[in-house]
């Protein structure tokens, strides 16, 4: 393809795109059905995208959380079972050291994404 086709490809998409966009909520406010109330009639949710976002982040976080605790918990059981052995007394330390690490970001980064989910949910609230 030339430098011409792709550009006006491009531009043909974008104009598109735009036509949507502007289309699609002026449609669904009209009366015509656009396909809008379909995910409810397939068993998906009505909660809002803001709402659910936030909820997939808790849970990743979530999950995050429970990683780092277990290798906490792997760094304490290599120490009890090292028996004296200063190597493995060593990698034990090291586990629970970056164990502890990974949980602080981690905690840090949910307070994070709490406050700026919260920021645009409350900011954006109509």
């Amino acid at each position: 393809m030339t430098k011409q086709t792709l550009t006006k490809l491009g531009a043909s998409a974008i104009t598109l795109a735009t036509t949507a966009a502007v289309a699609m909520p002026a449609l669904a406010g009209s009366g015509v059905d656009v396909g809008l109330n379909y995910a409810t009639a397939i068993g998906l949710g009505t909660q809002d995208v803001r709402t659910t976002v936030s909820n997939v982040i808790r849970a990743f976080m979530g999950l995050l959380g429970i990683v780092a605790v277990v290798i906490i918990l792997l760094g304490g059981f290599k120490w009890m079972t090292a028996g004296g052995n200063e190597d493995k007394v060593g990698e034990a330390k090291k586990l629970i050291i970056s164990g502890i690490i990974g949980l602080v970001i981690i905690m840090s980064a949910y307070a994070i994404a709490q406050f700026v989910v919260g920021a645009i949910v409350n900011g954006t609230a109509g």
